[in-house]
């Protein structure tokens, strides 16, 4: 049982994440500051606020959407690392680190997304 989103383990990965991207994309060339970083961390960020949102929501189906839209970031995030890694911005180790990041979060919310689905009543 969870008392808030912060007690969601994927909510913790995305915080991390969030924490890497902002840390990675600080090395990005000054003339990123406006296109692939500030789009990569908009993403990462997205992430974890829509968890946060969808834990709140009332019904599956609210509760569900705003997952899903974290699903999509997720891999919105995946796009820019291949991205990054192609521009020589991040090294090859930290791109499969990030990307192993983003698989723990997406497979947590997977299963998070699954026991919601499978309840017949959802209070919380």
């Amino acid at each position: 049982m969870t008392n808030t989103f912060e007690d969601l383990v994927a909510w913790q990965k995305a915080r991390v994440f969030i924490k890497h991207t902002y840390q990675l994309t600080s090395r990005f060339p000054h003339t990123e500051q406006f296109g692939l970083t500030s789009q990569f961390r908009r993403a990462a960020v997205s992430i974890a606020a829509n968890i946060a949102e969808g834990y709140k929501r009332m019904g599956k189906d609210d509760k569900l959407r705003f997952f899903n839209y974290s699903q999509g970031s997720l891999e919105e995030c995946r796009c820019y690392i291949i991205l990054s890694q192609d521009l020589q911005y991040i090294t090859e180790e930290e791109s499969a680190s990030l990307l192993q990041e983003i698989e723990d979060t997406s497979r947590l919310l997977n299963s998070y997304c699954s026991a919601i689905t499978t309840r017949k009543t959802w209070d919380a």
